[in-house]
């Protein structure tokens, strides 16, 4: 394994972590200054990179910056005091792995570069897998099945039908069923029967001469004409008008057409593949697809798997889209924990491939850091917490931190396995969801109605109807201090969610809060939550 880099112009430091590595049988670095290290990058290159972010001859930020320039796959762990945390929240837009805050805790900064060097060994076969990654993805057995009839249709042009439902890949198929044919040289041409009004779908198919309509004012070559000696795809066929299905039909069997407005017949060298998403047996009984042009088209019939049917293809794809995504928008890719990958292994996708494209797309714009945990995954893949936690979900679509077992460890500023129920519980003396603790759910604590449940107010969150009720129900037991344990059990949730969402980052924490840095810092130590 390569080492790890430490670069810290403070003896101390390095001396602590170089020993806490080699204990750990880690092999490591050390360098006193950014300078050093960029000489030292052409000849040699780090696992994992720790940097100081304020050095003399040099920032941390800015070698995070020129490091990232020749290995934007290299994790960089940024130390820093706690003043420099504002720096911090850059170098997290520059691409920081994460950011040690200082005095750090050693165990908690040994597994933060354990985790860093897990990530850096992942993602190195990640990339080479992806520099070897083929025209189509698949190792589940129906696309292995696709794969080989793609094989042993290389070497023909019998025309093809491919089904599956949309956005399952039936026009890469068709790419790749041209491309490994005989014709594969000549052009390809695909065109969305459905997509296409049906007066103007005649003319993209077979052209139109000058004058044939109205402004028709020069002469225009067909899908047919362009795709001459190559392949025409036609996506959606069972969406044809029917009186373009019988000019279809006499294309296939006499291998000539007209141009609207046409006289002279135009001899057609293509080779048709055509696709659906519809059951086109059904459509025949229905009287609304020509059986013998169905019988034209349907010689070899290639059916597409819908994603959840290709679960285990799941996570190469999603790295794959993830690197295709942050290719096209210039930024460095994204990578994405194993719990998120199950997340998305268990959602059905129905809208197939292409969803998790879009998906991988969105997760490259907006996720916060740069490793995809499952909190980050959009809306419509997350479950959701209970009903009863609903309303306290953040409106970018992350999950609050009352659905989550992990809270931050605010202490630490790296996240801990702390239940929110037990620091709650420590925080107000009441254990979460017992008969009297704030936010309980939808028990039936024996309460009488409260005015929102009089009133049928049906726009209430569910939480201030249980906070209602526990107030109620507190206040007619006499306690003196409702206020104050109510209180610091709201402030105490509101922190936590917030630094969950920012992962122990205190300032940014207080920006989403809308309060300032001090306060936040108060009530942590206020409410127990350093401790």
């Amino acid at each position: 394994m390569k080492p790890i880099w430490i670069v810290d112009d403070d003896q101390s430091i390095r001396f602590v972590l170089e020993k806490a590595l080699a204990r750990e049988e880690l092999p490591v670095r050390s360098f006193t200054n950014p300078r050093d290290v960029l000489l030292a990058l052409e000849d040699d290159e780090p696992q994992v990179l720790v940097s100081d972010i304020r050095m003399p001859g040099g920032s941390g930020i800015d070698l995070l910056s020129k490091v990232k320039e020749r290995l934007p796959g290299l994790p960089v762990i940024i130390m820093t005091a706690y003043s420099d945390l504002d720096s911090a929240v850059s170098a997290f837009q520059g691409g920081a792995f994460e950011y040690l805050p200082k005095p750090f805790d050693l165990p908690k900064a040994i597994e933060l570069i354990r985790r860093a060097v897990d990530e850096s060994v992942r993602e190195e076969v990640i990339d080479e897998r992806v520099t070897q990654m083929p025209e189509m993805l698949g190792q589940a057995p129906a696309m292995q099945d696709v794969f080989r009839a793609i094989g042993r249709l290389s070497q023909s042009n019998v025309t093809v039908m491919i089904t599956g439902e949309s956005g399952s890949g039936k026009e890469l198929v068709a790419r790749a069923l041209h491309k490994h044919s005989p014709r594969g040289n000549g052009p390809f041409v695909a065109i969305n029967t459905a997509a296409i009004p049906k007066d103007l779908l005649e003319s993209e198919l077979f052209g139109h001469e000058r004058g044939a309509f109205t402004g028709a004012q020069t002469m225009r070559r067909g899908r047919f004409e362009q795709a001459d000696g190559g392949t025409l795809f036609l996506d959606e066929i069972g969406d044809m008008p029917f009186d373009l299905q019988t000019r279809l039909l006499r294309v296939l069997s006499d291998g000539q057409f007209y141009r609207v407005g046409g006289h002279h017949p135009i001899k057609s060298n293509v080779r048709v593949i055509a696709a659906t998403h519809q059951n086109l047996e059904e459509r025949v009984r229905q009287g609304v697809f020509r059986e013998d042009l169905f019988h034209r088209l349907n010689v070899i019939r290639l059916r597409l798997p819908a994603l959840r049917e290709r679960r285990e293809d799941i996570p190469t794809l999603t790295r794959f889209f993830l690197q295709k995504s942050a290719k096209d928008l210039g930024v460095e890719a994204k990578r994405i924990s194993e719990a998120a990958l199950a997340r998305l292994a268990a959602f059905d996708f129905p809208g197939n491939v292409r969803q998790l494209e879009n998906v991988c797309h969105w997760l490259t714009v907006m996720a916060p850091a740069q490793v995809i945990e499952s909190k980050d995954l959009p809306p419509e893949l997350l479950d959701g917490a209970a009903d009863s936690l609903a309303p306290l979900a953040p409106l970018n679509g992350m999950p609050s931190a009352l659905s989550s077992p992990m809270v931050a460890d605010v202490a630490g500023g790296a996240v801990a396995p702390v239940s929110l129920g037990d620091a709650l519980s420590g925080v107000a003396g009441v254990p979460l969801g017992t008969p009297g603790g704030a936010f309980q759910g939808l028990q039936d604590t024996g309460a009488p109605p409260s005015l929102t449940e009089v009133l049928g107010v049906p726009t209430t969150p569910t939480w201030l109807r249980d906070l209602e009720r526990d107030a109620r129900q507190r206040l007619e037991l006499g306690q003196p201090d409702v206020w104050d344990v109510l209180t610091r059990q709201f402030e105490a949730c509101l922190i936590h969610t917030a630094l969950e969402l920012t992962r122990g980052r205190r300032i940014e924490a207080a920006q989403k809060l809308g309060i300032g840095r001090n306060t936040i810092t108060r009530k942590i130590q206020e409410l127990g939550m350093d401790e």
